[in-house]
């Protein structure tokens, strides 16, 4: 198959279709050599059309406590009182910086995902 970019989304079809075909082609070879470019040219369309927004610090903090099993209340001592947790978890308050150095530890979630920007309500 001869190796074009990526311009339209039947292009992509195409380029996802040939490359399920070749995927466990071994490296060095005709097929490894295609299917290593044709990854790069998939990553770069899927990059520019489907980009991947920054995780909501609100969902992954639940998202982390329904994997641990935790309550609101085993928040209680990370993020504060009983009604800071509260009003963390409904979007009234800001994380502090803080917050998100016990949420790291007490979570394992990244800071780097903690700190994103994220809507409050009224």
């Amino acid at each position: 198959m001869k190796i074009r970019p990526i311009k339209t989304e039947e292009d992509y079809e195409k380029a996802l279709a040939r490359l399920d075909e070749i995927f466990d082609a071994p490296p060095n070879t005709e097929e490894g050599d295609e299917a290593e470019i044709l990854a790069l040219l998939i990553e770069t369309y899927e990059d520019k059309y489907y980009p991947i927004s920054d995780p909501d610090p609100i969902e992954a903090i639940k998202i982390r406590m329904e994997d641990m099993n935790l309550k609101q209340k085993d928040l209680v001592g990370v993020i504060g009182g009983k009604s800071r947790v509260s009003e963390v978890l409904n979007r009234k308050k800001r994380l502090t910086v803080e917050m998100i150095r016990k949420l790291e530890k007490a979570l394992n979630i990244s800071a780097s995902v903690l700190v994103n920007s994220y809507q409050l309500t009224k």
